[in-house]
Parts: structure tokens; C-alpha cells; sequence
């Protein structure tokens, strides 16, 4: 597969990949690597069990605002309260459209009181800079979609500090949970942040497209393991972290996602807050649950949940965990959300499961 027969955009570290083996898919309008040789699961256990694995998310969207109304404009744009962010801090929060439902799932670093940074989601990236131009408008704000010039690295894993450290002038330890730290990377401005989507400790990096590949490398030579696409939604789903176009969607509200802890409803007119205010007063239509299967399989998106008998839902995200085993979130009806015997439909046949706490496993982030 070439990206000339498939119209298919690279990352900066493309070749990189293809080097180490990556098997290239279509992800997001980018070829990603889903896994490496070693495969998925051994990419998956090196994260779990104390290594540090290096994850290319360029395919991320990354947009500036800034201009005197930038705070104005976000606490409108956005369900979070963004007052509430101190310089150096990240925030996760939403986009939402009219009828309360999900644009995008975003996260919002504060720079400056006149200047934040978004990290928005693959998929919705033209989507959400044409709303948030849009919306712009009436603001004293300058809107910038930076994502073609920004390559994004997670390093995630226990040993992710000691892999990067040796990159930065910066102390890694003074950067905290949901905190960032503008930073010279290889003596090149960037952002390190102690973020991710694993459950484990870790980074994401933004740095220019042009040092990616010698950053990359560094990385690689400082012990990290190449991660694809299968292993970390294998990390994110024992997690139970949402992702677009499974647990939230334009079909959904925060109130149905269990994402009410993002949209502050108290901090004044947002987009969307009238719709998530019905919602909220009517009740969800469905609700999100995790579950585990007691029976033998691996439940998969789109397979049908069963409650007392009755179909009820399906599967959103499913997978088998080494840790837990058959793990899955689910929309099921409301009534169904915490009382009575949960199944799922696996090649004709019902399987037992019961509801789940999340996460699935330990979280390992550093708080």
C-alpha cells in the first residue's frame, strides 16, 4: 500500500516505522503503524510492565488560540472551566454542538492568559478548526490550526522520565499530572506534558516536524519501544477512557457518556448547556457501563448486550485483556444500567458478564 494509491497522508516519521517493521493501515486520513514486529501484545505488556513505549500520535490535531478574549471564548466554546486553569496546567474537556452532543473530546493547555494551545482528535480535525473559526468570530481571538508543522509523541511506561530526560534541560520532575512545561527538546522549542492514554506515567511531546525524526531516534536509543495503534487502544480501553466514534459522538450527550465531571454547568453559557440541562432533567436515554465476561469469548464493538433476556445495547469497546479478560464498555438502556443479568451476543451465542468498576486495571499514572 502507497500512499499515491491511497491518498493517504505520512507522519514525519513514516519511513521510521516502515524500518522497524510497522504494518501500515489507514487511520484518521494517515498510514499508522498498527503494530511492529514483536506484535500488539508484546507492545502491550512492555507499556503494563515497566518499560517505555513510544506511540507517533501525529495524526492528532493541534490548534493556538490566542488574542485579549481567549478565556472568553474557550469557556464558551468549551464544557470545562477553563478560569479555573493555571498557567502550566492541561485540562480535558469537550467540544459540543447545539443539541448537546459530542463535536470532539479536546484537551486545553493554558500558556498564558492570552494564549492556549488545543489538542484535538484525528478524525475531527477539520471539523473542529472550521467550528472553532467559526464560533471565533465575535471574539477578540486569532484561531490557528498548527497540527500540519507539529509532530506528537506519547512516551508512556514506567521508564518514560528516564527516556526522555536525557533530551531536556528541563527537570521532569517538576512537571505534575495534567501539567506541561515549555521546553527546549533537543535544543528546539516544545511542549512535554504529563499526560497520556495508557493509565501509566508518561509524556506527550510537541515539537516541530523537523526535529520528529531525530527525537524519535533518541528515544529508541534511550531504551523506548515502538508502539502501534492496536496496543495503545488495548491500554485505553482497560482504562475506560472514551475515544470519538465509540463512547462519544454527536449521537450522545455527557450526560449519557458519564462525562458530566468535564461540563461545568455552573461557570455560565456554553455551547450546548441548554440541551445537557434536558437532558440531564429528562434523564439519559441510554447509559454507559463497563463489563466483564464471566463466560468464555472476547466482546467486541457493535456486539449486541442483553439484559434479563432483553437486547438492551452493545458493545462500544471491547478486547481481551491479559490482565482482566474480557473487558468491554457499553450502552445499554438506562433501566438496564445497574440491575439485572448482563450477556452478550458472541457468534450466536449469549455469554454471562457482569458490570465492572473502571478501570480495568490498576492506573499507574502519577497524581
Amino acid at each position: 500500500m502507497s500512499s499515491l494509491e491511497t491518498n493517504l497522508a505520512k507522519t514525519p516519521l513514516f519511513d521510521a516505522h516502515v524500518a522497524l517493521g510497522g504494518k501500515m493501515v489507514p487511520f484518521a486520513g494517515f498510514e499508522m503503524p498498527v503494530q511492529y514486529k514483536l506484535g500488539a501484545l508484546k507492545e502491550y505488556t512492555a507499556v503494563r510492565e515497566g518499560e517505555a513505549g513510544i506511540f507517533d500520535i501525529t495524526h492528532m490535531g493541534q490548534v493556538r488560540v490566542s488574542g485579549e478574549e481567549s478565556l472568553a471564548f474557550l469557556q464558551y466554546v468549551t464544557t470545562n472551566d477553563v478560569s479555573k486553569l493555571a498557567e502550566g496546567q492541561v485540562q480535558y474537556s469537550a467540544l459540543l454542538n447545539e443539541s448537546g452532543t459530542f463535536i470532539d473530546d479536546i484537551t486545553t493547555y493554558k500558556l498564558t492568559d492570552d494564549e492556549y494551545y488545543l489538542c484535538i482528535n484525528a478524525a475531527n480535525r477539520h471539523k473542529d478548526v472550521l467550528h472553532l473559526q467559526e464560533q471565533a468570530a465575535p471574539f477578540d481571538v486569532d484561531v490557528v490550526d498548527e497540527s500540519d508543522d507539529t509532530t506528537l509523541l506519547a512516551l508512556q511506561g514506567a521508564a518514560a522520565q528516564a527516556a526522555l530526560q536525557p533530551l531536556l534541560d528541563t527537570d521532569l520532575e517538576s512537571i505534575g499530572y495534567y501539567k506541561f512545561a515549555q521546553v527546549k527538546v533537543n535544543g528546539v522549542e516544545g511542549i512535554i506534558s504529563r499526560t497520556g492514554y495508557t493509565g501509566e506515567d508518561g509524556f506527550e511531546i510537541y515539537i516541530p516536524n523537523a526535529i520528529a525524526v531525530d527525537v524519535w531516534d533518541d528515544l529508541l536509543q534511550n531504551g523506548a519501544v515502538p508502539i502501534g495503534l492496536a496496543a495503545r487502544d488495548m491500554l485505553r480501553t482497560e482504562m475506560g477512557y472514551a475515544l470519538y466514534g465509540h463512547e462519544i459522538s454527536d449521537a450522545v450527550t455527557p450526560v449519557e457518556a458519564k462525562l458530566m465531571w468535564i461540563t461545568k454547568l455552573e461557570k455560565g453559557y456554553f455551547i450546548g448547556k441548554e440541551a445537557v440541562e434536558a437532558r440531564k432533567a429528562a434523564g439519559p436515554q441510554q447509559r454507559l457501563i463497563a463489563i466483564k465476561l464471566t463466560g468464555r469469548g472476547i466482546p467486541r464493538e457493535h456486539y449486541s448486550v442483553s439484559v434479563d433476556g432483553v437486547l438492551s445495547g452493545e458493545i462500544t469497546s471491547g478486547m481481551f485483556s491479559p490482565m482482566a479478560g474480557g473487558v468491554a464498555l457499553a450502552y445499554v438502556q438506562p433501566e438496564h444500567a445497574e440491575a439485572g443479568d448482563v450477556s452478550v451476543e458472541i457468534r450466536g451465542k449469549q455469554v454471562a458478564a457482569e458490570r465492572s468498576k473502571l478501570p480495568f486495571v490498576r492506573s499507574n499514572v502519577r497524581r
